[in-house]
């Protein structure tokens, strides 16, 4: 029973910054290993970042080198900063949580989602 709420999105220019912030409800965030996902009209959900309960981080090649997935646990907060955006980034963007071991790139992995949050990247 975690509650996930993405915030922060928006719309930007190609070359811009934006910075997704997921807050939990649950009093065991440190226990989740945490994910982003984005989503874009008529395509799949498709994993962008993923950081472990360690902080172990691993990246969609399309956004390595470009967007740095973080947490605070202490805030119940997963960040996901965005440089060097692109128009392709467009799309809703997705939190999820998960109590399993490993690195998860897949959605199914994933036992709690936000609602999302809409990225546009203006050409």
């Amino acid at each position: 029973q975690v509650q996930l709420v993405e915030s922060g999105g928006g719309l930007v220019q190609a070359g811009g910054s934006l910075r997704l912030s997921c807050a939990a409800s649950g009093r065991t965030f440190s226990s989740y290993s945490m994910g982003w996902f984005r989503q874009a009209p008529g395509k799949e959900r498709d994993f962008v970042a993923y950081i472990s309960r360690s902080r172990f981080t691993y990246y969609a090649s399309s956004v390595k080198g470009r967007f740095t997935i973080s947490r605070d646990n202490a805030k119940n907060t997963v960040y996901l900063q965005m440089n060097s955006l692109k128009p392709e980034d467009t799309a809703v963007y997705y939190c999820a949580a998960s109590l399993r071991d490993g690195v998860h790139t897949t959605a199914p992995e994933y036992d709690y989602w936000g609602q999302g949050a809409q990225v546009t990247v203006s050409s």
